[in-house]
This record gives structure tokens, sequence and C-alpha cells, in this order.
């Protein structure tokens, strides 16, 4: 679940995901909905209807002793997202354990967020509902579960929204309301045409929901704004006004809305849950209510700080040890993962350095001045297609000759007696060793305005860099990192590039991570194309083992 760090922080699912394993050897409704994945994992399969409905109602009955029924084609709530939001409703009104009442804009078949609020604080509802297969269920959950004394399930007319739900109840000031709008403003969107990014990868889960659950004119925005209509007339007679978007980009056309209407108190905030994302939006016209900040920019900070990593298991590393000692080079996991990064960096003409770091651990200084890595698959099988149309090269052709090329740019053509040989690959790629430890050895003579510049952006640009590259608190790089190209002999400052990172690779249990922080450049995204092609670099050389 990418997303469970991200959640409130009082939402119970946060650190502690359902376990599908003993819910299904408690509930065998859900049991059957239960598959092993080829990991041996238990899974749910969330784009089966019958699959969510089960672990809905398994987790309600399980954490809430809530025993509900909701009928397929009606909307079937997830858990985790609801109770984000009760526990958001929580912080808007300031005590959940008081007696509070709230307003559920179309409560839908589950009435779940009446049952979880009634439940878990006591609150006092209202809930509305404009369907009648949804207002039949709603009514019968709450009945089943003996909350009827907390819950009003009530039937309004079509595009009803809070005014008319208030129209016999004129002396009640309510704390709260409570919606969950639909999304959609057509049948298109609601399937995702024209309405989803097409980078994005499909939905992980399947959409249920009647009609007046999913779509509404104008979907949530236009829907949203007319309970903000609404809200202009009752003004006070609630002390908070809220709803939950499902796109990112009503949130700023709404709160412009409220800006021109002179509302006093607006916040929002963000749920996360899973691969999933929700916003959700208050105002209130009270002046002395104590109004939540938004979302800091922390996770976002931390987001932008974390850095790119893949792992390498046990067994392949043991396979890359073993390579590496037939080659005669001895040392550790670490080490001998370093050493062959080294030379695929070094065949990229990505400058890299080596700079302090603590015991056990390597790092490198990156600095890439030209994307060398990008469609790396096409290049190597056209310098492959030359080679095979090439003579081979006179027995005994010398060392430096087989340098030149190895070194030279990915496509160029050099005459065919400088061409390596497929044989030759090794002593080829022992050249890169001796030459990338050239590289290192002159990068140490950098100047201190290269060190004051590598220092600056590790601190100031990534601060977990720091800490994660030097053994000491305030030691620094004794180098930029900005080593020349292989065959150069430049020792200056490079002034354009593309990006520059810090490359560590840290042992953990048994395994190795290799980890990527960004320092400064032009594109994180270039960073992460050089990651995945030193992943596969890597997987590849344990599949020639």
């Amino acid at each position: 679940m990418a997303l469970n760090k991200s959640m409130h922080p009082r939402n119970r699912y946060k650190d502690k995901p359902p376990d599908f394993a003993y819910l299904a050897s408690k509930y065998p409704d859900f049991q059957q909905h239960v598959h092993t994945s080829l990991t041996g994992r238990p899974v749910v399969n969330f784009k089966e209807p019958e699959a969510v409905r089960a672990l809905t109602c398994t987790l309600l009955k399980e954490d809430f002793g809530l025993t509900i029924e909701i009928p397929l084609e009606r909307l079937i709530p997830t858990v985790p997202l609801r109770l984000n939001y009760i526990h958001w409703v929580e912080d808007l009104i300031d005590g959940q354990k008081q007696p509070r009442r709230g307003i559920d804009i179309g409560t839908g078949a589950s009435c779940i967020y009446p049952l979880l609020g009634a439940t878990m604080n006591g609150w006092y509802f209202l809930a509305t509902e404009v369907d009648d297969i949804c207002f039949d269920y709603a009514k019968k959950n709450v009945e089943q579960n003996n909350m009827s004394d907390l819950i009003k399930v009530v039937k309004v007319p079509q595009k009803t929204l809070l005014m008319d739900a208030l129209k016999e109840e004129t002396e009640i000031v309510y704390d709260f309301c409570m919606c969950n709008p639909p999304f959609f403003a057509n049948q298109l969107e609601a399937k995702g045409v024209n309405s989803r990014n097409s980078r994005r990868p499909p939905p992980s889960s399947v959409n249920t929901g009647g009609v007046t659950e999913i779509m509404a004119e104008g979907g949530e925005l236009e829907f949203v704004k007319r309970i903000i209509h609404d809200s202009l007339q009752l003004k006070k007679r609630l002390r908070w006004y809220s709803c939950m978007l499902g796109k990112k980009c009503s949130l700023t056309p709404l709160k412009e809305e409220l800006r021109k209407q002179r509302v006093p108190k607006v916040t929002h905030t963000e749920f996360c849950q899973g691969r999933t994302m929700r916003w959700a939006l208050a105002w209130s016209f009270y002046e002395d209510v104590i109004v939540p900040s938004p979302p800091s920019k922390k996770r976002k900070l931390e987001k932008a700080q974390k850095p790119l990593s893949f792992t390498l298991p046990e067994a392949g590393l043991k396979e890359l040890q073993a390579k590496a000692s037939a080659a005669g080079c001895v040392g550790s996991s670490v080490d001998v993962v370093t050493a062959l990064l080294e030379i695929t960096l070094t065949e990229l003409r990505v400058l890299h350095k080596r700079v302090p770091c603590r015991e056990q651990e390597q790092s490198l200084f990156l600095t890439a001045v030209e994307n060398t890595w990008i469609h790396g698959r096409q290049k190597r099988r056209e310098q492959k297609r030359q080679l095979r149309e090439l003579p081979r090269a006179p027995h005994g052709a010398g060392t430096s000759s087989q340098t030149s090329v190895t070194t030279a740019a990915p496509g160029s053509h050099s005459s065919p007696q400088n061409q390596p040989l497929p044989t030759e690959k090794s002593n080829s790629q022992d050249s890169n060793v001796n030459l990338s430890a050239n590289e290192t050895s002159r990068a140490e003579t950098s100047t201190a305005g290269e060190l004051e510049e590598a220092s600056e952006h590790a601190a100031g640009e990534d601060a977990g860099m720091e800490s994660s590259t030097c053994p000491e608190a305030g030691q620094e790089p004794d180098a930029a990192g900005e080593a020349p190209p292989v065959g150069s002999q430049t020792h200056g400052p490079v002034e354009h590039f593309l990006f520059k990172c810090v490359l560590n690779v840290i042992p953990e249990d048994r395994d190795v991570v290799v980890e990527l922080h960004w320092v400064e450049g032009q594109n994180k995204d270039l960073m992460n194309q050089l990651r995945t092609y030193l992943k596969n670099s890597l997987f590849k050389s344990v599949a020639k083992v």
C-alpha cells in the first residue's frame, strides 16, 4: 500500500494494514475471495465487486462490530478511506468524544459515515438519500445495528442537498456536514475517457455505484458549488461544511468560489490510502472555529528528498562475487557492486568520484553531462551488428586500441583494426577499471572551489544525503566529483550538466541497496532513467554468470 504512510495519523490501518490471511481464516464469506500470489502472499482482486464488498463487510464486522449489507449495483465504500474523512471531521469540530450532530449528504446503501461516526464517537446523524434502493438498504443497516436512536435516514427529492433536508429542523444547529459527491459528469468520464491522464496506469479497483452516486450534471465541481450555494443561505446553521473530491483540479476553482463569496474560514486536506488519493474541502461562517492547517509541505518535501533505489538480493550478489573472484577481484558484496557500477558509469561517460561514507558502505558523487543511457539497447544492438560485419582483428592487437574503442561514444565508428573481439570483453572491462581508478585519482586534485560547491549542494538541496554520505557531522566530501571524461586531461569544474547526485551502495541484511540522492540539475526523470539503466546492467551481469 504505497500511500498508507500518509494516511491520517489516527487511522487504525495506517501502520497495520488488514491481515487478509487472518480474516480469511475467521470469515468464510471473505475466504473465497482471498488468493495466494506467486510470492506466497494472500491477495484480494480489487477489480471484482464481490471481493471488494466482502472485504468492506469483513473489516466493519471485525474492527467496528458492524453488520451491513450492500447491493453489488450500488457504491461499495472502502473502509480506510472513509476513516480518513471521519478523523478529519474530528479535527474540524475539535473533539471526537463529545456529542455532535452531523449531516451526511447522500449516505449511500452502506450508510457508512453515520455508522462509523455513531459507533466511534456517539455522533448524531441526519443521513439523506435520493435513491430508493440506497435508502432502503441504509435504513436496514441502521436498524440491524441498533443505531436508530443516533441515525435518522431520510428520503429526499432528486437534486436536493441541504435546504430541503433542513426545512423541518429550523431550530437545530449542526456541527458539520459530510459529502462524497458524484465525481463524474457523464458515462464517458466514469469509464475514464477524457478524464484520466493517458500516462497513468488504469485503476487498480473496480468502479461500482448507481447513476446518482457516481454521476451528476457538471460532475463534482458543479455539485459542490450547489452545496456552497446552499451554505450561503444557511450560513451558521452548520459550523462546518465539507465535501470529498476525487480530482485535485477541482480544489482551486472551488476555493476561488469561496473567496469570491467572502467565506471567512476555508481549509482543505488530502486523504491517502493504498494507491488512491482523494482531497477534501471545508468552510465555515463562524469566526471562532479552529481551522486545521492544510497538509503541510512536509510530505511533498519528503517525497522530493526520498532517494531512488533498487535492491540486489543475496542470491544475485553471490553470483556477482563469484564472477568478480574469477576475474581476480576480491572484496565485499558492496565493493563488487560499486566496482561494477563504476565500470558502467565510465562506459556511459558519467563523471563519478568516490566520497567519504559510513563504514561498510560506498558513495559516489555523480555528474551527468549528457544523456548517454537513453535508447541504450538500440545502440548496443547496432554495435553488435557492426562487430559481426567487420573482419576479426589480427592476433595480438594492442590494449590501447581496445581502450579507445571502449571509451568511444555509443554508436561511433572506428576502423576495423581497432574493434575489440567478442572474446576480449574481459580485457576491455579491465581497462575500464583502470581508467576509472585514474579518474578517481585525478578527481582528488579538484580545487577547493569545487569542494565548496559540492558540499553546499549536498547540504542545501538534500539534507538526507548528508547523513548518508558523511560518517561524522560536519565532514564534507573531499571533491566535487566532477572528474573529466575518460581520456580527457581537463581538471576544471563542469559548467553545463544534466544533474548531480550521490549514489550510495549500502548493505541491508544480506542484500545490497543502491540509492541515488538528488543534488541539483535539470530534471529528476533523467536520474530515474539512469537508475533504471544501472539496475538493468547489474541484473544483466547476474544473468550472464
